[in-house]
């Protein structure tokens, strides 16, 4: 058997099973059957996104190959500094009791960041450029995702908004990719990801949408309508694999990172969830205070 493919396989199960352990109650259970009363399930969901967030922001400084100015030194302080003010609200329930305008602000930086990537790249080669960059393209969607899910100290419960993501999010990108195979004849971004089609991304949007309606049905507990979640992360996932692949081409790197042997990086691994992630938590937001 190819040792490549071997390779993937076995990283390919780590890494879901890491994302499992720590976007749901089984993590937590399972740990304190071993060391009771030892791990919360926030502190470990709490712990992945920081792990992903440092990964991902060393892999965006690579990727952009800073030069030997200041920016390249501050770029973590700043990502700290913003992910320290959303861990407080994390921490202190803080997401689910207030609604800030401020964060509809910074949600349309992701957006601002993505058309100047594609049609302002020159502005990417400067410095400065690339320290805003990301951090709005990397530091800010793992900011939003500690509002998504919610949980209690005190009946230690943690809600599935994020392991259902996940599954969507993976889920849209194989019906994609099926019905491309199948039926794919118009090419959707030729120069960026030649292999992605308007047939495939129409089927993905219709198939991810009948398998949302089952979540909707089945986990009722879940935040918001799950046929909105699958619409919006149909929509909008594949433009994640977009931006990150228009980054990797504009600096010229092939992968990432090499974290995940056989799979590249963490934005390799997450270019979606980095779009989709803001994304619901806006829709959240709308769907509660308005």
């Amino acid at each position: 058997m190819d040792k490549n493919l071997i390779q993937r396989t076995l990283s390919g199960i780590i890494y879901i099973a890491i994302i499992i352990l720590c976007t749901t109650p089984f993590g937590s259970q399972l740990i304190n059957t071993i060391f009771p009363d030892s791990v919360k399930q926030q502190y470990l969901f709490y712990g992945l996104i920081t792990f992903l967030l440092t990964v991902g922001t060393w892999e965006c400084i690579k990727i952009m190959k800073f030069g030997n100015g200041y920016e390249k030194w501050v770029v973590f302080p700043i990502v700290a500094l913003l992910f320290y003010m959303f861990s407080k609200r994390y921490f202190n329930h803080d997401f689910y009791f207030n609604f800030r305008f401020a964060e509809i602000l910074s949600l349309s930086l992701i957006l601002i960041a993505a058309i100047t990537l594609f049609k302002f790249t020159s502005e990417l080669y400067f410095d400065s450029g690339k320290l805003i960059f990301t951090v709005i393209y990397v530091a800010l969607p793992f900011c939003f995702a500690l509002g998504l899910p919610k949980y209690s100290s005190y009946d230690q419960t943690f809600s599935l908004e994020v392991i259902f993501l996940f599954i969507l999010i993976w889920s849209s990108d194989t019906f994609a990719y099926i019905t491309g195979k199948l039926f794919g004849k118009h090419k959707m971004a030729p120069k960026i990801s030649p292999k992605k089609t308007w047939e495939g991304y129409f089927g993905g949007v219709v198939l991810t949408l009948i398998f949302s309606y089952f979540i909707e049905q089945y986990q009722p507990q879940l935040r918001g309508n799950w046929m909105v979640v699958g619409f919006l992360v149909a929509c909008f996932a594949p433009i994640g694999d977009l931006v990150e692949s228009q980054l990797k081409r504009t600096f010229g790197v092939k992968d990432s990172g090499n974290i995940i042997p056989g799979h590249g990086g963490v934005l390799d691994r997450l270019d979606s969830f980095l779009i989709c992630a803001p994304v619901v938590y806006l829709y959240f937001i709308i769907e509660k205070f308005i």
